[in-house]
C-alpha cells in the first residue's frame, strides 16, 4: 500500500521554540474573546499557585453527564507571536497517567511547544487521572494529590526526613501528655461515623451495581452480607468487646483503611467505554463551547492509550453515520490490534485470569512502578530492563525521567485493563459487550490521519502501528517511524518527551496539523 511521504505533501516552515524561560501564567490579553460558553465551569484556575500539581496556563473543570465525575482540563493558550488558528488542539494520554507527561519542564513540554505555534491546547485527564475529581472531593483530592507530589519529592531526594514530615509519621513518646488527656467519648464517637459511612457507601454500592444487572456478582453477595451486620451494629443490637474497645484508635484505623477499599470499589468502576463514550465527548463539547471554531471542529493529538481512543472514536462514528468533529488526527505509538507485533505488553496476558478470578478492583500501576523504580536504577539493577520500556539509552533527561516515573502514572480499575487487554487478542481492540470490534469500520474514516512510531518502542513496536495504519484509505493516512540506525532512537515515551523530539518529532507534527488547520 502507498503511504503518503509528509515532507512532499507539505511545505516546511521551521516553527518558533517555545521560551524555556516560561513561568506558569494566565494570559489576560488574548487574540479574541471567545464569547461566554454554555458550558459549566465548576473551576478555572485564575492564579496559578507557585507549588501547583497544574504547569498549564488555566486549570478548567468539566462534569461528565450522568456521572459525579469532574474531568480536569489543561488549558495552554496559544502564543501571540505565531499565527492566528481556526482548530483548538485536544491532547489525550496513555492508560494510568495524568497530564504531567505532556509538560515534563518548560524546556521539555510537549504541551507548550504547541501553544508556541498559535494552538489552543487542551490537555485532557480523564476520569481517576490526575486531578480529575469524584464527587464533592475537590479539596480533598487536590490535598492527597501535593502530599503524593511530596512524598515523590522526597524519594526523589532521598531524604528520610522529609520522607517522615510527607508522611507525617509520629514518632514514639512524642505526645505522651496529650495522650493522657485523651476524650473516652470521642473514640466512639469516632468508630460509630466510621461505619455509618461505610454502610452509606455500601448501600450506594448494592444499588448502583443492581441498577447495571449484576446481581449475582460474588463480591456483591458478600458486602450485602457484611452491611446487614454493620446495620445491626449501627443500630445498637450488637456491641463491640470490651478489650477492643480498649484499643480504638488502632481498631478505627483498620476499619478507615477498609472503608478506603470499599471507596475504591466504587469510585473506581469504568472501563474503556466510559472514556469513549462520555469523557472525551464531555471535553470536546467543552472545548467547542468554548474556542468556537467555524466548523465545529477539533485537532487532536492521542498517545498510546490516548490515540487508541482516537482511532475508536472514529470507528464507532462511522458505524453510527456520524461526523466525529475531528478536522485531522495524529497518533503517537497506537494501535487497535498488537497481536502481529512482540509487544512486551504480552508478558501481562498471564495475569488477567487471577485478576479476574479474585475481583481485584483496582491495578495500581502508579505505586507499583514508583516502588520498582530504585531496583531499576540501583544495583544489582535487577529490574534495569523497565528503562528501556519508557525510554531509548539517553533519549530523557535523568531528572525529567524519574519525574514521569514518580509522578505520571496512578491507579486504575481493572476492567479497564481487562478491556484494552483485547488488542493483544485475535481481531483486535473490542466493546465491553465483545461484540464491536473497533478495527472493523476504520475504513470508512474521511479523518486525516498522522500515525507515529518509535523504532525502539517495545510496548507499542512498528508493526502494531502499522497494522492499523493499513486499516485507513491510504490517501488519508500518513505513517512514520522515527529512529535512526545510529540513532537517536525512539522508545514509547520519547515521541512525547524525548531529548531529539522537539527537533525531529515535533516539527513534522506541527506541520501535518497547519496543512490540515487551513483545508
Amino acid at each position: 500500500m502507498f503511504l503518503n511521504n509528509i515532507g512532499a505533501s507539505f511545505s516546511f516552515i521551521q516553527p518558533p521554540r517555545p521560551d524555556p524561560k516560561h513561568e506558569t501564567r494566565i494570559i489576560f490579553h488574548c487574540r479574541r474573546d471567545p464569547p461566554p460558553s454554555p458550558a459549566k465551569v465548576h473551576w478555572k484556575k485564575r492564579n496559578v499557585k507557585p507549588q501547583s500539581i497544574c504547569t498549564a496556563d488555566e486549570l478548567h473543570r468539566v462534569t461528565v453527564p450522568n456521572s459525579d465525575w469532574k474531568l480536569a482540563l489543561w488549558r495552554y493558550l496559544p502564543s501571540h507571536k505565531a499565527p492566528l488558528r481556526n482548530h483548538p488542539l485536544l491532547l489525550l494520554s496513555g492508560v494510568a497517567t495524568n497530564a504531567i507527561g505532556y509538560d515534563l519542564s518548560p524546556e521539555s513540554s510537549f504541551a507548550r511547544y504547541m501553544s508556541a505555534q498559535g494552538f489552543d491546547t487542551w490537555t485532557l485527564e480523564v476520569r481517576g487521572a490526575g486531578l480529575s475529581t469524584y464527587g464533592n472531593n475537590l479539596e480533598k483530592d487536590e490535598e492527597r494529590l501535593t502530599n503524593s507530589s511530596e512524598i515523590d519529592s522526597a524519594i526523589n531526594d532521598s531524604k528520610s526526613s522529609a520522607f517522615e514530615r510527607a508522611l507525617e509519621f509520629k514518632k514514639p513518646g512524642a505526645s505522651f501528655d496529650s495522650e493522657a488527656k485523651f476524650d473516652e467519648s470521642r473514640p466512639m464517637a469516632r468508630l460509630m461515623e466510621v461505619l455509618t459511612g461505610m454502610s452509606e457507601r455500601l448501600l450506594s454500592f448494592l444499588s448502583s451495581d443492581l441498577s447495571k444487572g449484576r446481581p449475582n456478582s460474588a463480591i456483591v453477595s458478600q458486602i450485602k452480607d457484611f452491611n446487614r451486620r454493620l446495620q445491626t451494629l449501627i443500630k445498637g443490637q450488637q456491641i463491640f468487646p470490651q478489650q477492643i474497645l480498649e484499643l480504638p484508635d488502632r481498631f478505627t484505623s483498620t476499619l478507615e483503611e477498609f472503608q478506603k477499599q470499599l471507596e475504591l470499589i466504587v469510585k473506581y468502576d469504568w472501563d474503556f467505554d466510559h472514556y469513549l463514550e462520555e469523557d472525551v465527548p464531555a471535553a470536546m463539547e467543552y472545548i467547542k463551547a468554548q474556542c468556537q471554531p467555524r466548523d465545529g471542529k477539533l485537532l487532536a493529538i492521542g498517545h498510546s492509550m490516548g490515540g487508541i481512543l482516537l482511532y475508536a472514536m472514529l470507528s464507532r462514528c462511522c458505524f453510527d453515520g456520524k461526523d466525529s468533529a475531528f478536522a485531522s488526527v495524529v497518533t503517537l505509538a497506537s494501535s487497535l490490534d498488537y497481536t502481529p507485533s512482540r509487544s512486551s505488553l504480552k508478558w501481562l496476558l498471564p495475569l488477567a485470569k487471577p485478576v479476574q478470578a479474585l475481583n481485584v478492583p483496582v491495578i495500581p500501576v502508579g505505586p507499583l512502578i514508583a516502588s520498582a523504580y530504585p531496583l531499576a536504577i540501583n544495583p544489582p539493577y535487577v529490574l534495569s530492563w523497565l528503562n528501556s520500556q519508557i525510554s531509548a539509552q539517553d533519549m530523557m533527561d535523568q531528572k525529567l525521567f524519574e519525574k514521569l516515573v514518580l509522578n505520571n502514572f496512578c491507579t486504575v480499575p481493572s476492567k479497564l485493563i481487562l478491556q484494552l487487554k483485547t488488542v493483544l487478542q485475535n481481531g483486535g481492540l473490542r466493546d465491553r459487550s465483545g461484540t464491536f470490534f473497533y478495527k472493523d469500520h476504520l475504513c470508512k474514516t474521511k479523518v486525516p490521519v498522522l500515525a507515529i512510531a518509535g523504532d525502539q518502542d517495545l510496548i507499542c513496536p512498528p508493526e502494531a502501528v502499522y497494522e492499523t495504519v493499513k486499516l485507513i484509505p491510504e490517501e488519508l493516512v500518513t505513517y512514520k517511524v522515527f529512529g535512526e540506525f545510529g540513532g537517536p532512537h525512539y522508545a514509547h515515551y520519547d515521541l512525547v518527551g524525548g531529548r531529539s523530539a522537539a527537533d525531529q518529532l515535533y516539527p513534522c507534527i506541527i506541520e501535518f496539523l497547519v496543512h490540515h488547520d487551513l483545508a
